[in-house]
């Protein structure tokens, strides 16, 4: 990818432009939209939005989430996986858990595509260890209908770390506060209220994932990925990562894998399957892997700690009044947040 001498996204002369590298997966400041200026916050919005109906990735700057928000939860990362592994046993996630809070089972985000033997993917695990969080397993959390599988509502597992708890949980809402302002840039490229989506992402059920990859001392078998080919499930992923050797790829229209740059204090965001149906499939979900570092740095570890926007369980997903019209009828069957999750999670990971 090339820096930008020219965009069609600035708001006068002069003005700092919204896309700062251009490419497949580009580089977009969201600065302006948190300015106050309505006209240079729908810029952001449409240049947002194109990008949802070309590759679904971007990364951001200028998001305003502290560094010492990032930098607290990738130590608090690193710390838990460098715990003796009998201790993170004993914070395995409950195999009756939907949301597979705390210490990762093991499975293979491949598994979940459709038209895939599910079985046959799953005996190829990913090559990565994860842990999971998610504000429905707190203390009076709101958003669980009564309707809702009872599993639902089991607690967190929390390591025995100082600061841990504490960096996972204000990081967790800061990822809130910029998953809502987004929603929000979104419904403005999609020519909805700014606020269409509020009242469906506002007790929403989001995993937040620490991804961690080990070293590879021996080559992995073939076909095997530190994360297998998929999609993501929800509305939008919020993911910072570091960059280590053996990282994030997209599969661009051309059926090339292009890497996803990790840009220091940028967040890469792509858009899940929910939004797709959501418009219809005018904004694509792409499909995405992490792939094995090269052999010579193969002992490299790297991290990552994705969130995982979905929205509330009983929200209806279903074709938005902008993206449907006379010869464009929709193109999804009507589904829910909650509904297409936990389909998703078992078809991954076997739960």
């Amino acid at each position: 990818m090339t820096t930008s001498t020219t965009t069609p996204h600035a708001a006068a002369a002069g003005a700092r432009p919204i896309t700062l590298v251009d490419g497949y997966v580009p580089v977009i400041d969201v600065s302006g939209a948190r300015q106050g200026d309505p006209a240079r916050r729908l810029q952001v919005a449409k240049a947002i939005g194109e990008v949802c109906e070309t590759s679904g990735f971007m990364a951001i700057v200028g998001h305003g989430v502290p560094q010492t928000r990032i930098r607290d939860v990738y130590e608090a990362t690193r710390t838990f996986f460098a715990l003796p592994d009998a201790v993170k046993q004993g914070l395995l996630a409950d195999p009756a858990d939907p949301l597979m809070r705390g210490f990762g089972h093991k499975g293979n985000l491949a598994a979940a595509n459709s038209g895939v033997d599910a079985e046959q993917e799953r005996r190829l695990a990913d090559l990565s260890e994860t842990y999971t969080y998610n504000r429905l397993g707190e203390t009076g959390a709101r958003g669980i209908p009564a309707s809702a599988p009872a599993e639902l509502r089991l607690p967190n597992k929390w390591p025995d770390l100082p600061g841990f708890r504490e960096a996972f949980t204000a990081y967790y809402m800061a990822m809130e506060e910029l998953a809502q302002e987004l929603m929000r840039l979104f419904a403005l490229a999609l020519d909805l209220p700014e606020h269409w989506f509020d009242d469906k992402i506002d007790q929403h059920m989001t995993n937040l994932t620490a991804n961690y990859y080990p070293g590879q001392e021996n080559p992995p078998e073939p076909g095997q990925l530190r994360k297998g080919v998929h999609s993501d499930w929800g509305s939008l992923t919020i993911l910072y990562q570091d960059g280590a050797p053996g990282g994030l790829q997209v599969l661009d229209k051309g059926g090339e894998w292009v890497d996803v740059p990790a840009i220091n204090g940028s967040f890469v965001i792509n858009i899940g399957d929910l939004m797709a149906f959501w418009t219809n499939y005018r904004w694509v979900s792409t499909v995405h892997r992490v792939v094995n570092p090269p052999r010579d740095v193969a002992t490299r570890k790297r991290y990552s700690v994705p969130f995982f926007l979905q929205p509330n369980y009983d929200a209806p997903i279903e074709c938005i009044p902008t993206c449907t019209g006379p010869g464009n009828p929709p193109r999804h069957p009507a589904t829910t947040s909650g509904a297409y999750l936990t389909g998703k999670l078992s078809a991954a990971y076997g739960i």
